[in-house]
């Protein structure tokens, strides 16, 4: 097969008692790359010809990939691409936001097959609890109903909500949403569902979205500036996403714009979606909030222009500190923001202050508009489970061992 782009993948071990890392590491090429041949992926992934077949034909019979026609290019031997099977496994992702809650279901390549939302009573998880999990089983039937062999294919719950986690807070602290924060929320749905339950904040389930589908695939190194009821960073550095010793990595949201500030304001009380539903005195819990924002903007309401000019310098400041710290090829917007909203705000941003990302030669621009679909958090919340049955894990195979580094099954 001809490609125009070089083939993405992490690469294999032939070390003995690394089979299950090598079947991880086919798997992510495929999703990364879409249908590839038995020698593509031995290149790629450095694995012996042998050793790919041997997946493959077991990738096969587990009902995972699937062969497509036969390519034949010049004189050379014919190819057989193979491609994963979309019904090769589910995953549902959850988001929990402050007054709405959105789940999806998705299969194996992360496309939308189910999705459903619910308003969120305003006394915290002592209903919204029961609501939430009303939600999941709404959306586990409805996948049922499309994939009758979902159930035995379903591989866990991923669920998104705003952070930080551990920190401490009024339990009436809707910003920081200190009584979910409190509750035991992953027990509660991996008792309530029976699936194996992962928690990461709203960001870096964002940006897990737009390296999936968005402006960060293909990229190895992106900040995902996640522009939502609150603002947070979705790092993803060296092609995996980074969330810190305690899942609060990229809450550039609290960070103070001034130390001299006597109130000790945060970015996101002054550029979040929050302030500006603040400053057109909008319930954010209303329905409709999302399209009538969106029409103002589109409109150009002085009211919201009022709000993108002052929002765009605190920004600004963000994409500054963004790139001063982690230095990523391009930094995206994206999140819960309208899409004529965020398009306005990112070229009331420009041009951006002078950082280290300023130089000649670059291939991505500095700043670029991501996805801004409400349901993109619950879609990058649905791969985490998906990632963690099927993406290469290079801590499952190496261990230190008297200071050298050995594989081990």
């Amino acid at each position: 097969m001809n490609r125009s782009q070089p083939i993405r993948a992490k690469s294999g071990t032939n070390h003995e008692g690394t089979s299950a890392h090598n079947r991880r590491v086919i798997i992510d090429a495929l999703r990364l790359n879409g249908a590839l041949s038995r020698a593509d992926l031995a290149r790629a992934t450095r694995l012996t010809k042998q050793t790919v077949s041997n997946i493959i034909d077991e990738l096969e019979r587990d009902g995972l990939v699937v062969a497509q026609e036969t390519v034949r290019k010049g004189r050379g031997q014919p190819s057989t691409p193979y491609a994963l099977v979309p019904g090769g496994a589910f995953a549902i992702g959850l988001q929990i936001d402050r007054h709405v809650t959105r789940a999806v279901a998705v299969d194996l390549v992360g496309t939308v097959l189910v999705r459903a939302e619910a308003d969120l009573p305003p006394d915290g998880p002592a209903k919204g609890a029961r609501v939430v999990l009303d939600l999941v089983a709404g959306v586990r039937d409805g996948l049922s109903a499309l994939a009758r062999e979902s159930e035995a294919r379903l591989v866990g719950l991923g669920v998104a909500m705003p952070g930080p986690f551990g920190v401490d807070g009024a339990d009436n602290d809707q910003w920081m949403m200190q009584a979910w924060q409190k509750y035991p929320l992953a027990e509660t749905l991996a008792s309530g569902t029976g699936l194996e339950v992962g928690l990461q904040n709203d960001a870096a389930a964002c940006a897990t979205a737009e390296r999936m589908v968005g402006a960060a695939h293909g990229v190895d190194h992106a900040v995902c500036l996640y522009l939502g009821y609150g603002i947070g960073a979705g790092l993803i550095l060296n092609s995996e996403l980074y969330s810190g010793a305690n899942g609060n990595g990229g809450e550039i949201g609290m960070a103070l714009l001034s130390p001299h500030d006597p109130g000790r304001t945060s970015l996101e009380h002054r550029a979040s979606l929050a302030s500006l539903y603040q400053h057109l005195q909008i319930d954010p819990a209303a329905h409709g909030v999302y399209d009538e924002i969106g029409r103002r903007a589109e409109a150009d309401d002085p009211r919201v222009l009022e709000w993108i000019a002052s929002a765009a310098t605190d920004l600004r400041w963000g994409v500054h500190l963004i790139e001063t710290i982690f230095d990523p090829q391009t930094v995206i917007l994206c999140g819960g923001a309208p899409e004529p909203l965020a398009r306005r705000l990112i070229a009331a941003m420009e041009p951006l202050l002078p950082s280290t990302a300023d130089r000649p030669g670059r291939m991505l621009p500095r700043l670029q508009l991501g996805l801004t679909d409400p349901w993109s958090v619950a879609r990058g919340a649905a791969a985490e489970p998906i990632g963690r049955a099927f993406d290469p894990r290079f801590s499952a195979i190496l261990k230190v061992a008297g200071g050298a580094v050995t594989a081990t099954g």
